[in-house]
This record gives C-alpha cells, sequence and structure tokens, in this order.
C-alpha cells in the first residue's frame, strides 16, 4: 500500500474521537475494553484508519493482559517499529507503515515461533471477517 498522507484536520473528521487519541496521538484504550480483546471471528485484522492489511486472525492469541494479541503481522511490510521511550521506559511501538497510526506495542513475551506480542488497540483495528 502507497504512504496515506492527511492532515490532522482530515484525520480528526474522519476518526471518532477515540481513535484519534490513539492513532493520532498515541493513546492506550482501556484494557479489556476493546471489540476485539475476546474476538474468535477469523479473518483478516486491517488499519482502522488507511485500511491497509495488519495482521491474521491465524496469529491471534489470548494473552491475558486485555488487548487482542498477535504472534507475528500478516506482512513483515505493513507494520513499522520505532522505540518509544515515553513513561520512562524504553518500548518498542507498532505502527502502521502506511498512514503512521499508532497501533500499540510488541514485547518479546509471545507464543512460538515468533516469541513475539503484537499488543495492539483494538480501535486501531477493523476486522473483515471470512464468510466460510
Amino acid at each position: 500500500m502507497s504512504k496515506v498522507q492527511k492532515t490532522e484536520d482530515e484525520w480528526r473528521r474522519e476518526l471518532t474521537p477515540e481513535q484519534y487519541e490513539v492513532c493520532r496521538e498515541k493513546g492506550t484504550e482501556r484494557p479489556f475494553s476493546g471489540k476485539y480483546n475476546d474476538c474468535k471471528d477469523t479473518g483478516t485484522y486491517r488499519c482502522a484508519c488507511c485500511g491497509q492489511t495488519l495482521f491474521s486472525s491465524e496469529t491471534k492469541f489470548d494473552s491475558g493482559t486485555g488487548w487482542p494479541s498477535f504472534y507475528a503481522p500478516e506482512d513483515e511490510t505493513g507494520i513499522k517499529t520505532e522505540t518509544d521511550r515515553s513513561y520512562g521506559m524504553a518500548r518498542t511501538e507498532a505502527l502502521c507503515s502506511a498512514c503512521g497510526a499508532h497501533l500499540g506495542h510488541v514485547f518479546p513475551d509471545g507464543p512460538k515461533p515468533t516469541g513475539l506480542r503484537y499488543c495492539i488497540n483494538s480501535v486501531s483495528l477493523d476486522l473483515d471477517r471470512d464468510d466460510s
């Protein structure tokens, strides 16, 4: 997907207030409050801001943290990472590579085969459910 560039006014008009806070201002939704935390439906998770493919439901697992968790992205190029030094700690931030939306963070405590946990805010995702 090509890069998506919009003004902050355009983002503010297109996103809900919660989506704007999380995706554009790097906020975090409350744990166990997101619509995809307990979701078991199969399909493809896309960026709620631009539609880029991010994760397959096949890599989703219950981490018990209160946010949807995945052990790998659908395609490595769909997500970019940066060091987040907020709150006096260093974490790996996960962002949509197309529009720069804040998705969540990546931690090295996930299951095999990657050992990673992409801890993602539900509000930053849209699920394209499989019809089968």
